[in-house]
């Protein structure tokens, strides 16, 4: 087999060969098939698979996305986020991989298949990428990070060290997705397999490996860096993915602490979520009567290079299907161009000399700055948005509160007792968890708080404070 890494065998690399690692973790059983064929699916798209059938990504559909509870079809959950995230990574994947087939000989004869790997693995991972975000969108993640820094939250946080109080003060749905990803509950299994994903689809899920406290000597301030990718619960997890896929430790030819540069493929996730996010934010902002529909249209008019006042060949007689005509000729480009880059850098990060957002380089990110402006001034920052947004704080810090209280009530009193007996047996810190540290109960609390839809946490959190009493079976 020819050795496609580069120039002096002193420059430490990543290898293609191990990222794509189709190895599970952990490792797993093969299922003894009645016929002697080949698989029909090969093993990243049974991880996409295995996303679709679990039951966090199903809760996804009652989870904000940008409008907090939507009474409209129009705008988008963040399942339905996460499906078309998905769909744009499979095509950045695929089309990544396909030059780099047609630009390198020897990794074509090495990895024939490379590209449909990479957009299987883009795909699994974009498909994932929000499934461990909170209530309320990252209003959810500001408002668990805001209650551990309350007074209400020193006797509980008190007792743990630096890196357990980070984890919870600076509350990151990217960690708490790579527990989704990889956590049992006793209470449900012996084992500890999460959704058994391949190494290669976690790797490429783990936008920010890195632990919530590092040498700051150590920053370089890169897009990598900015969050955390795992709580102190899945250290040892992560870095055995780590080891596995031969991800580069930062800084070079140290172990510091599970500090690694990213998975290559991670930038393509990045990317797809980037482009969705900002481009279809955007859609659902002009839909909502949020962002007036002529300044919109023509924002995208001008990105695709159309003359004023041209429309094509095509007569539009509503102006929602113009607009959903400009965003999916505008994605198809950028996703053109976006592919390009990657190819472009790939030994760059596979050597970890790169470390920026690929949309960030595009020749059109000054307009996809100009169009996520408008969505924040028109969208995010909306009367109904922010309502909602901080009746959020409200309920996820009363939730986490009321539970907190009840789980290390040393009195037991009869109202900590029921408030106990209503979390599902996996979360209560008891029974299969006996003996679990204070850190560890903490995070089942916040596995079940931030697990909830949005709906569900508003009725819980009625349901607790009487303010609503349930209905009679």
């Amino acid at each position: 087999m020819m050795h496609l890494q580069p120039d002096s065998p002193d420059t430490p690399t990543m290898t293609w060969e191990r990222l794509l690692s189709r190895r599970r973790y952990p490792e797993q059983p093969q299922l003894h098939l009645v016929t002697d064929a080949p698989p029909v699916r090969g093993a990243f798209v049974q991880d996409y698979d295995r996303v679709v059938f679990s039951s966090p990504f199903r809760r996804l559909q009652r989870k904000t996305q940008v409008m907090p509870l939507p009474e409209t079809d129009f705008v988008h959950t963040r399942l339905t986020h996460s499906l078309e995230t998905a769909c744009v990574g499979r095509s950045l994947g695929r089309l990544g991989g396909r030059l780099l087939l047609e630009e390198t000989p020897d990794l074509a004869r090495q990895l024939p298949h490379l590209d449909s790997d990479f957009g299987d693995i883009v795909a699994a991972a974009c498909l994932a990428h929000d499934i461990g975000n909170p209530p309320f969108g990252h209003s959810g993640e500001d408002a668990i990070s805001a209650y551990f820094r309350s007074s209400a939250a020193e006797p509980f946080v008190r007792v743990l060290n630096a890196a357990q109080r980070a984890d919870l003060q600076q509350f990151e749905g990217n960690a708490a997705g790579f527990r989704t990803l990889t956590h049992t509950y006793a209470a449900h299994s012996s084992g500890s397999a999460g959704l058994g994903l391949t190494y290669a689809t976690l790797g490429a899920f783990t936008k920010y490996p890195r632990p919530s406290i590092v040498e700051e000597a150590t920053l370089t301030r890169g897009t990598s860096e900015k969050k955390y990718g795992y709580f102190q619960t899945e250290a040892d997890r992560f870095q055995e993915v780590a080891r596995e896929l031969g991800l580069l430790p930062k800084p070079p030819g140290t172990q510091l602490g599970g500090f690694y540069h990213r998975h290559p493929l991670a930038f393509l996730v990045e990317a797809a979520d980037d482009l969705c996010y900002r481009i279809i934010d955007f859609e659902d902002g002009l839909k909502l009567g949020l962002i007036p529909c002529e300044t919109g249209l023509r924002v995208l008019r001008e990105m695709l290079g159309d003359a004023p006042g041209r429309r094509g060949s095509l007569e539009w007689r509503d102006w929602r299907e113009e607009l959903g005509y400009l965003r999916a000729r505008l994605i198809n480009r950028l996703v053109q161009q976006t592919a390009r880059l990657f190819a472009d850098r790939a030994d760059d990060l596979l050597r970890g000399r790169s470390d920026e957002p690929l949309v960030q380089q595009l020749d059109c990110w000054d307009q996809l700055q100009h169009i996520h402006q408008l969505t924040k001034e028109h969208l995010y920052r909306s009367r109904p948005v922010l309502e909602i947004e901080a009746a959020g704080f409200e309920v996820m810090a009363g939730l986490l509160d009321a539970f907190l209280h009840a789980t290390f009530d040393p009195q037991e009193s009869p109202r900590s007792r029921k408030v106990v007996q209503l979390l599902p047996e996996q979360f209560r810190g008891i029974g299969h968890q006996q003996g679990a540290s204070a850190y560890e109960q903490i995070i089942l609390l916040t596995d079940y708080i931030g697990g909830l839809t949005d709906q569900n946490a508003i009725s819980l959190f009625r349901t607790i404070r009487g303010i609503d009493l349930p209905k009679g079976f």
